[in-house]
């Protein structure tokens, strides 16, 4: 549990956005909740903004104009966690989600350089639980992309992490016909 709090001070998904609701938490808050506690997101310098914009791109070319794509918007992975991750790819069409956020997730990649740490172990906890099959981390800190897969929902851990270097492709199992190049994620490649 992130910074001491007890079980009973953990806020739900619906107490954080009846905090918005109240006006307490503003709607362009830099915050997410993570494992029931509120946390700031750390600004976005360069090259962080350039992955984020590689990585919305490279998912537009590879899956089409049907597939729905958020960037850093709302996802209620469940009771205790509305992580907003920097790309996430979601089932269904674009109006699904008109009045309400997804709830599940076919891909989810979080640009990490000094976020390293929590997006390895509190994102890649929530994500596996959530049950998303492919959860990647474009490590622009060591110009690589992490991808987990085979998530253990009550284990809250992936199964499988494969790192994979320029020159490389990840495949999307969500996608089987399509592929995304590091180059294109990373930025000054």
């Amino acid at each position: 549990m992130a910074h001491g709090a007890s079980a009973h001070d953990r806020l739900t998904s619906e107490r954080y956005f009846a905090l918005v609701d109240q006006g307490v938490l503003q709607p362009d808050d830099r915050v997410e909740l993570l494992e029931g506690v509120v946390v700031a997101m750390a600004p976005s310098n360069p090259s962080h903004a350039s992955a984020i914009a590689r990585v919305d791109r490279a998912l537009r070319v590879a899956l089409g104009p049907d597939a729905v794509i958020r960037v850093q918007l709302s996802f209620v992975a469940g009771a205790t966690s509305v992580p907003e991750p920097d790309v996430a790819v979601v089932p269904g069409t674009y109006a699904d989600y008109d009045e309400r956020h997804p709830t599940t997730a076919l891909v989810v990649i979080e640009v990490a350089d000094t976020s390293l740490a929590q997006d390895r172990l509190t994102k890649s906890a929530i994500y596996a639980a959530a049950g998303v099959p492919d959860y990647c981390i474009v490590n622009v800190r060591d110009h690589v992309v992490e991808v987990y897969r085979r998530p253990d929902a009550e284990a809250r851990r992936y199964h499988e992490l494969r790192v994979h270097g320029r020159g490389e492709r990840v495949a999307l199992t969500a996608f089987p016909d399509a592929s995304l190049a590091v180059d294109d994620l990373l930025p000054g490649g």
